[in-house]
């Protein structure tokens, strides 16, 4: 299964995947980070024109890779390391030579994570603390990618084969948690592209851990093979966080899943006027 993370190029979103066990980075995310057009598909397609080498060997540099879009996930040509080398190589633009440098730090941190994973846990750690996640926060959102991991790695290995596996097998937990899939959760928080994970609350990311923990136990104690019994088990562990969601729901007389997240200020005044409605099961 692919990773995906935005980073930033002197302000601007540059999405990678974890492809094959390195970074491929967003052929349009860079050309617009390099060049500012307002058309980035008509720039490339006048850039690879202008540089018939590159243009012959177009297919072997890009490769389309699934990355999440504001319309959900999509196919979107990627380039490796040296694949974005190679263009930016071809683009005239003074922005070129600090991206370069970029790249390869990029790059040389992604090995250093390979040597020795604890240095990208603790990356990752730093990341939420300077965008202002309390310590709190971050234990369990770090917990909850560790749980993740765990369930996806099962996952592989006991059948699941494509994207599409992991986006079904992820909504059935999902939905027997909270009584909504990703997608819709995603539109009661008001996110478009951002992490849904990285915009729950703490009750939110312990059921989301307790769902995926339980169905991770099922599949190892039943030996679960073939992509209808992961899914029967998914529904499982779901179920198991979903009735001690509503015990609590119960319990507080208020429901867990909530329009709350981590975006903005001002954005989130300008949805919460959007959505005046609390969602229950």
């Amino acid at each position: 299964m692919e990773d995906t993370k935005i980073t930033l190029f002197k302000g601007r979103k540059v999405r990678r995947v974890i492809h094959n066990g390195e970074w491929w980075f967003v052929v349009n995310d860079v050309f617009f980070a390099l060049t500012d057009t307002p058309n980035v598909s008509d720039y490339i397609k006048k850039f690879r024109l202008r540089d018939a080498e590159i243009n012959k060997g177009w297919g072997q540099i890009v490769t389309p890779l699934w990355v999440p879009t504001a319309g959900g996930r999509q196919q979107m040509n990627c380039a490796n390391t040296e694949g974005i080398f190679r263009i930016v190589q071809s683009i005239p633009s003074p922005k070129a030579e600090p991206f370069k440098r970029w790249l390869a730090r990029v790059g040389y941190e992604r090995v250093q994570e390979i040597e020795n994973p604890e240095l990208a846990t603790k990356r990752t750690r730093m990341l939420y603390k300077l965008k202002g996640y309390p310590d709190s926060w971050i234990e369990k959102r770090m917990r909850g990618i560790a749980i993740r991991e765990e369930l996806t790695e099962e996952w592989q290995n006991r059948g699941a084969q494509t994207e599409r596996d992991y986006q079904i097998l992820t909504a059935e937990i999902s939905k027997a948690t909270f009584g909504i899939t990703p997608s819709q959760y995603k539109k009661v928080k008001g996110l478009k592209r951002e992490n849904l994970r990285d915009h729950m609350g703490d009750f939110e990311l312990i059921f989301s851990m307790l769902g995926e923990r339980a169905a991770t136990e099922i599949h190892r104690n039943e030996d679960s093979k073939g992509l209808p019994k992961l899914k029967s088990d998914a529904k499982a562990g779901g179920d198991i966080a979903g009735g001690a969601r509503k015990q609590l729901e119960r319990r507080l007389g208020r429901p867990i899943v909530s329009r709350d997240n981590f975006l903005p200020r001002p954005r989130r005044r300008k949805l919460i006027k959007q959505k005046r409605k609390t969602v229950y099961d």
